[in-house]
């Protein structure tokens, strides 16, 4: 498509990190310094991260996936063990289970979270259970209390993929806070983002010990090369000292969705439990039956209007690598049901009350089945070129 040349309108992305001068000078830093791999700034990191989050153990890595392998490496997990995992989860982390040579159980989710449950997690227990992971989906903190209630007495180590979770708060405290493991992502579509890196932090000071000695390619097969580099660690202090302000500028912009949303019929949208608060690292809408268009109308609409957006997590034990490797019997009804019909919509920092309102626009006028047209280079359906700035 294409617009008159006096007004250019630009593209309207999902995820987009906040990045600026501060990080750029402490990457200069480092490079001065002339030792760029893990070094000084990562310990300090550590240090900082681990306090920010409540935890008395950090370990950076080289991204979420090696924390989580590292997790399950340091939980005992090992070949033959069952380990439970929602199904509506990146499939890295279906991956770092079978790369142990141990079973993928799924379970299911909750719809108002995307998360799983107490319940969701026992219907997929089985007597070879070894671990459980369970995630704080898109930065929704996971109600992780009644989880480890089952799970503990049953000596099933529960790993809180925190991945998308930091700046998300759970019964008043950082989510993680309350996990015996939790690992994190800092890779570029999160809230606090080092570029790629993650983070491994844990109660338990010989879990973290056996996770610093296993992220070192030690030259033999107990090593791996999972470090991060002081280049990374550099970057990820600076977002960390202003996640307060990153979560909050989040949080208005869903509040003015979340209003807007609630006006128009067919739509279901995510907002915080009563047991805690989201960083938002992504929100998400689900487009019911009643709504106009099907969901992947709707993405194509939202395309066609300039503007990005996301499907969510996809299913994980419909994707083929896992058709024949969901080892559980739980019912995934949910889970189904929610990869196809969410939709994710633009939210980071540097989003504009302007592209908002585009967005917006662009939803209403599919709820209300105006479609979008282009006509002497200027768009008139998905808005007006003359107040594209209105809500």
């Amino acid at each position: 498509m294409t617009i008159s040349e006096d007004r250019a309108v630009s593209h309207i992305g999902v995820m987009r990190p906040w990045l600026g001068q501060e990080e750029a000078d402490a990457v200069v830093q480092v490079l001065s310094s002339g030792r760029t791999v893990q070094g000084p700034r990562v310990g300090q990191f550590e240090e900082a991260f681990g306090s920010a989050q409540q935890a008395p153990h950090a370990v950076a890595v080289s991204s979420g996936t090696a924390a989580l392998h590292l997790a399950l490496r340091v939980a005992g997990v090992q070949q033959q063990d069952d380990v439970v995992l929602p199904s509506f989860c990146p499939i890295a982390n279906a991956d770092a289970v079978g790369r142990l040579g141990a079973r993928t159980v799924f379970a299911d989710v909750e719809a108002g979270t995307g998360n799983v449950s107490r319940a969701t997690i026992e219907e997929a227990l089985t007597p070879a259970t070894r671990a459980v992971i369970v995630a704080d989906q898109g930065g929704m903190p996971v109600d992780l209390e009644p989880i480890r209630d089952l799970c503990d007495p049953l000596g099933v180590t529960v790993i809180e993929d925190a991945s998308c979770g930091v700046g998300s708060t759970y019964q008043g405290q950082p989510v993680g806070a309350g996990a015996e493991l939790t690992v994190w992502s800092f890779d570029s579509c999160e809230v606090l983002t080092t570029g790629e890196g993650g983070m491994l932090t844990t109660r338990k000071e010989a879990w973290a010990a056996a996770a610093r000695q296993l992220r070192n390619n030690t030259g033999n097969d107990a090593g791996f090369d999972h470090r991060m580099t002081d280049l990374q660690a550099a970057i990820g202090l600076v977002q960390l000292g202003r996640l307060h302000e990153a979560v909050a500028h989040r949080r208005e912009i869903v509040a003015s969705y979340q209003l807007a949303l609630s006006r128009i019929a067919g739509l279901r949208f995510i907002k915080d439990p009563d047991y805690g608060s989201s960083n938002f690292q992504s929100f998400w809408m689900e487009v019911l039956p009643s709504f106009a268009l099907p969901r992947d109308e709707l993405l194509e609409r939202l395309s066609r209007d300039g503007i990005s957006a996301g499907v969510g997590l996809t299913a994980v034990h419909r994707q083929p690598a896992y058709w024949d490797r969901d080892t559980g019997l739980a019912d995934l009804s949910v889970t189904e049901r929610l990869a196809d019909r969410l939709v994710v919509l633009p939210v980071y920092h540097q989003l504009t009350p302007g592209e908002q309102s585009r967005v917006l626009r662009s939803v209403r006028l599919a709820a209300a089945g105006i479609p979008v047209t282009v006509r002497r280079g200027k768009w008139t359906g998905g808005f007006r070129r003359t107040d594209a700035a209105s809500a």
